[in-house]
């Protein structure tokens, strides 16, 4: 019956869908050129080296070392240092982390400190908070710094403490599981996963604004570091992994993309066709979202975190995007509120965390995120608007 419903929801779309109008076309052209830019600027250097990652993680690392820094029993503080330096180190945008959030949790990471990685990811991006304080001012991008390391943590706490019934029949079942010998030095496996991460971060390192400082050096030597870490990648799975742990490291990688890509990409399409790229018209015209921001009241600083939610930011992309609604009158506590809410979240990203952890935790953890950066817009405007 739901497959049903589905099918039949879909052929009413399609039946009475106004294809003669400008906007609906505007708006499928747009679904279609921001899926071409997704697949050319995110998948192959983004995507597949976190889904070789995630894979690594559930294969390599063993539950045992993951659960004494990230889970439900380790240290709270150990645990939310480790899930929030690991994302900053990371610094990838709301799709990319995904892998990486499902390897960790599905190998005994608990959910808090899962949920704390998973949202500082792609919203406390180093690199990001620089621009932003140069592009849209200090008192912004300082703004962004702290409200993204305080949401890490709090949104993690408060997922941990909301489901902690759940966590602690899970984190049971982990502890109950055979703890298996290691096969190989600990150094060994740390160095092979940091040359995948190193490639990961290297080979996704942006162009700076101001071609000069350590921003422009690295990007400068970009490709000769990203070469040599997927050098020592190859080299080292090569040599220190055995024909059939590498069969299935590639098999686990496989089955991380099949979970993740379709949704992904049907997200990528929809946010597509309803918002549209930086600076092109879809489906919602960006003139009401400009027009729905301007001011600092709760509807302009929720509505901005509800927006901001839904639509695809990629890297670094948050802070043109904010340049120009400033510029067309949006208040500078809606301007936080998608700062904080937009990189983290997205309706793809949506889509693959519910198909993780389910629908009440992916619905609790999009709340807290949407609620915190409302609250934080509502604050800051009221200081510095």
């Amino acid at each position: 019956m739901k497959k049903f419903l589905y099918l039949l929801a879909a052929f009413l779309v399609f039946y009475f869908l106004p294809v003669d109008s400008a906007r609906i076309q505007g708006a499928a052209i747009e679904a279609l050129a921001m899926m071409h830019e997704y697949a050319r600027q995110h998948v192959l250097l983004c995507l597949v080296p976190a889904f070789f990652i995630a894979g690594a993680i559930s294969v390599f690392v063993s539950q045992q070392a993951v659960m004494r820094y990230l889970g439900a029993s380790a240290k709270r503080w150990v645990a939310y240092t480790v899930a929030a330096v690991s994302g900053t180190i990371l610094a990838v945008c709301s799709c990319t982390v995904l892998p990486l959030f499902a390897g960790i949790y599905k190998r005994g990471a608990g959910l808090g400190p899962a949920s704390a990685f998973l949202y500082s990811g792609p919203a406390i991006n180093v690199l990001a908070i620089i621009l932003t304080a140069r592009v849209l001012g200090v008192e912004l991008g300082i703004a962004r710094a702290v409200g993204a390391i305080l949401f890490s943590v709090v949104i993690g706490v408060l997922m941990a403490f909301i489901f902690r019934e759940e966590e602690a029949e899970r984190s049971q079942a982990f502890a109950e599981m055979p703890v298996p010998e290691a096969v190989r030095p600990l150094w060994k496996t740390v160095a092979f996963m940091a040359s995948m991460v190193v490639f990961l971060v290297f080979a996704n390192w942006a162009a700076p604004k101001v071609p000069v400082g350590f921003w422009a050096a690295a990007y400068r030597v970009k490709w000769v570091v990203a070469g040599l870490a997927l050098a020592a990648t190859v080299l080292s799975v090569r040599a220190w992994f055995s024909r059939d742990e590498r069969v299935e490291w590639y098999g686990s990688t496989w089955g991380y993309a099949l979970q993740v890509l379709p949704l992904l990409f049907g997200g990528v399409l929809v946010a597509g066709f309803l918002l549209g790229r930086p600076g092109h018209e879809a489906l919602i015209p960006s003139a009401w979202v400009a027009a729905l921001v301007g001011g600092n009241s709760f509807f302009a600083n929720f509505f901005a975190s509800i927006v901001a939610a839904f639509m695809y930011f990629a890297t670094l992309t948050e802070v043109p995007i904010l340049q120009g609604l400033i510029g067309a009158g949006m208040g500078k506590g809606p301007a936080l509120a998608l700062l904080l809410a937009g990189p983290a979240l997205s309706l793809p990203n949506m889509l693959v965390i519910r198909s993780i952890v389910g629908t009440r935790k992916t619905v609790v953890y999009v709340s807290l995120v949407v609620v915190l950066s409302t609250v934080a817009g509502m604050l800051f405007g009221a200081f510095f608007g």
